[in-house]
């Protein structure tokens, strides 16, 4: 069995208080901004039901997001945008809103347990890869880097109602995909991702015949 409170208890040991927990959720979409969260749980009060947020349903999800809220010592939510995403890369855009999280928690963290990341903030970190899946903190910042972004894409469904952003989340699903092709693309679809910039090269193309 895994011990998720592994790399708490080896940070604790060495003397360290505040250990925080990052990771971020829709750097693979289609549409929509990169969302990263920052936690810093109290070890003494955790959930032994928190997982790696794609493993849970969107109600085990939305209960743990908030037992996580009320119980934790901080954390924080950071969104970049579409066109920051297109203009500086989604691997950029990724690091930009982990260090936006971290930066705007109210307790200022002694060490980073980062999902297969490094931010190199002046901060003592560990890269761990699959870390929603061997850490309570990684996976709390999964959890509410999760939920704050799918209710954003439920929310930008109600506008854009043709493309199934509350049940897609924005990923390229088969039904997302036919939705581009028949009715074009929105104003928070990621222009420099692949199918978009296939279709947009295609709608360029069709000018000319």
């Amino acid at each position: 069995m895994i011990d998720m409170l592994k790399y708490e208890k080896e940070a604790i040991s060495l003397g360290h208080k505040y250990i925080c927990g990052v990771d971020e959720v829709g750097r693979g979409c289609l549409a929509g901004p990169v969302v990263a969260a920052a936690v810093i749980l109290d070890i003494n009060n955790i959930s032994e039901d928190i997982n790696d947020s794609k493993k849970l349903t969107a109600k085990k999800r939305e209960s743990l997001y908030t037992k996580i809220i009320e119980t934790s010592l901080a954390y924080s939510v950071a969104v970049i945008d579409v066109e920051t995403i297109d203009k500086v890369n989604i691997y950029n855009a990724t690091k930009l809103a982990m260090m936006d999280a971290i930066n705007n928690l109210s307790i200022k963290p002694d060490v980073l347990l980062i999902d297969a990341m490094k931010l190199f903030m002046g901060i003592k970190e560990m890269s761990i890869i699959k870390g929603d899946m061997l850490s309570f903190s990684i996976a709390s910042a999964s959890i509410i880097a999760k939920v704050y972004r799918d209710n954003l894409m439920i929310e930008y469904s109600k506008k854009y109602d043709k493309y199934g952003f509350d049940i897609n989340k924005g990923y390229g699903v088969s039904v997302h995909l036919k939705a581009i092709e028949k009715y074009g693309i929105t104003d928070i679809h990621r222009k420099s991702f692949k199918p978009v910039c296939l279709y947009l090269e295609d709608e360029k193309s069709n000018l000319f015949k």
